[in-house]
Formats: C-alpha cells, sequence, structure tokens
C-alpha cells in the first residue's frame, strides 16, 4: 500500500514539474499583454489562422529535443558553428533564437547581439570586433544581427560612406571563406515579412508597455526608409550569396511556422548525429550525524510576497 501511495506521490511530483515546464513556454508566448483590444482585433483580422497551440507546442518540444542532440554532437566532436540571424526589424529573428536557446547550455549555445560600434571600434578593421565572437570548438554562435549591418542599417542610415560598403561587398565573400576553410560551419537567415506585417508588429510594440524598449528611434527610421532598406536587402541578398555561406529567407508574416520551419531548416544542415553518453544515476547523499544545521538570520531571506 505504502509503495502505491509513493508511486502515486512520484506521478503527480512529475507532472507537476511538466506542467510548469510548460508554463515557462506558455509565458514565453503571452506577447500581447496589454493590447487594446480593438488592436488586437485588427491583427486576428489581417491574419490568417495560424497553427493551433498543442500542435505549435508539439511541433517545437520535437525540434528541441533534436537541438539538444545538436549541442551535444558539437560539444563531442568539438565543431564550430555560426547562424546569423537577419532581416527587417520585428521580422522575428529574436522569437527564434529564443526556441533554439531556451533548452540548451549556454556554455555551448551563446547569441551575440552587439550594440553600435565604439569611437576605439570605429578606427579598427570592420571585421575584428565579430572575430572576437567567433566559436571555438564545441560551441554554437547565434549572431542576432552581424557583420552585415554594414550593408543593412549602417548604409540605409548613412552610417558608412559609399566607399565603405563597396569594400564591404569586396571583403565579404572572402571573409566568409576563411571562416569555412577553418572549420567553421556558416549557416546565414534572412527573416522577410511584408510592409502590412511590419507596420502592424510596431503598432504592438508602441501599445504594450512591456515591449516598448524594442522600439529604437532607427527601428523607427526603418518605417519610414522601407524602400531603402529594401533595395540594400537585395543588393547584399545578391552580391553576398556565395556556394560556401548561401543566404535562406525565412517567410516570417506567421510567427509559429516561422519558428518551426527555420529550426527544422537548421537541423537539416549538419549531419549531427546522436552521440553515446554514460547513464546518469543519482548518488546517495552522504549523511553525517554531527552536522547540526544553522539556523540564517530572518533578515537575509527574500520576503515571501506571492
Amino acid at each position: 500500500m505504502a509503495e502505491t501511495e509513493n508511486r502515486l506521490e512520484d506521478v503527480d511530483w512529475l507532472k507537476a514539474e511538466l506542467e510548469d515546464a510548460l508554463d515557462e513556454d506558455y509565458e514565453l508566448e503571452m506577447s500581447e499583454p496589454a493590447l487594446s483590444l480593438e488592436l488586437r482585433r485588427i491583427y486576428k483580422k489581417k491574419h490568417p489562422p495560424t497553427l493551433e497551440r498543442r500542435e505549435y507546442f508539439k511541433s517545437l518540444l520535437t525540434l528541441q529535443a533534436e537541438l539538444i542532440k545538436l549541442q551535444d554532437w558539437v560539444e563531442h566532436n568539438g565543431e564550430k558553428i555560426i547562424v546569423i540571424f537577419e532581416g527587417r526589424d520585428a521580422a522575428g529573428k529574436g522569437g527564434v533564437i529564443k526556441r533554439i536557446t531556451q533548452r540548451l547550455n549556454p556554455r555551448v549555445c551563446r547569441v551575440v547581439a552587439l550594440n553600435k560600434p565604439t569611437e576605439k571600434e570605429r578606427t579598427q578593421w570592420y571585421f575584428q570586433r565579430y572575430a572576437t565572437h567567433l566559436p571555438s570548438a564545441g560551441e554554437i554562435v547565434l549572431f542576432d544581427r552581424s557583420w552585415y549591418n554594414r550593408s543593412g542599417v549602417e548604409r540605409v542610415m548613412g552610417f558608412a560612406s559609399p566607399e565603405q560598403v563597396e569594400t564591404f561587398f569586396q571583403d565579404v565573400p572572402e571573409f566568409e571563406r576563411s571562416l569555412v576553410r577553418s572549420g567553421i560551419r556558416l549557416i546565414k537567415y534572412w527573416f522577410s515579412i511584408t510592409d502590412e506585417e511590419q507596420q502592424l508588429r510596431f503598432l504592438m510594440r508602441v501599445h504594450d508597455p512591456l515591449k516598448q524598449w524594442k522600439l529604437s528611434p532607427m527601428d523607427l527610421q526603418s518605417r519610414v526608409r522601407w524602400e531603402d532598406y529594401t533595395k540594400a536587402k537585395e543588393e547584399t541578398l545578391s552580391r553576398t550569396n556565395i556556394p560556401e555561406a548561401p543566404w535562406y529567407i525565412v517567410e516570417g508574416n506567421d510567427k509559429k511556422r516561422a519558428r518551426l520551419n527555420c529550426i527544422h531548416h537548421l537541423l537539416d544542415q549538419i549531419p549531427y548525429s546522436e552521440v553515446p553518453n554514460d547513464s546518469i544515476s543519482l548518488p546517495d547523499r552522504l549523511f553525517k550525524p554531527d552536522y547540526e544545521r544553522q539556523v540564517l538570520p530572518t533578515e537575509l531571506h527574500v520576503p515571501k510576497l506571492y
């Protein structure tokens, strides 16, 4: 009888743990907490039905399980992988990066999202500040925007001269070929959304106090200069789509499908396999009969407000 009760307690505990993990996923998906009903109505009207939540999470968890296998393979074989995420503001780059890293070891898979260059960095070789973040053996590095800032925002906003942009276009193919020759696997994604979709997502950020921090002056200017960014994108894809590191375009109007499609495609680009792992067992805890646990002062404890 006691054994049956213990088993039931274990099942209840495991169920609670799984529900807690799923709650984290739901929390990540709660992207419109403060939107007006009118804005939600407009957004839903403009959008075709997306995946059912159950189907989406089932597919996402399956892909994330494969990402863990990829992570183990990268670490076991000393592989070096760079994944670049580029595209318009609010195109969904950050969302897919969050889902890729959500269950991975941050010591193996890390994100690089650089701020604007410092005065010192502006005097350096253009690729220098990116080179310091390249992966070592057993690492995956995700660039949330990359050296393609030069042919994108820097070009459109006038932070780089036409001569600097042209030099970049001439240099970047050889720079990327040198990375691939060194043993790095380089994968490049461009997230594409429509003009109308970006406007809707910007409006959602304007009306959502939890997301207003995402709207920088540069983001707002990207709405004004939509066509300039389009021209910059077209030339970038045309001049930097090389066999050693081709571009892959992710259709991003449907966030859920874009995330799943991108992760699935990423896994397909790498010939990973399951690596042998030692079985894990929990060791017995050592008990010392002469040890007495000290009572810590109450002021050290965080107040229990919830």
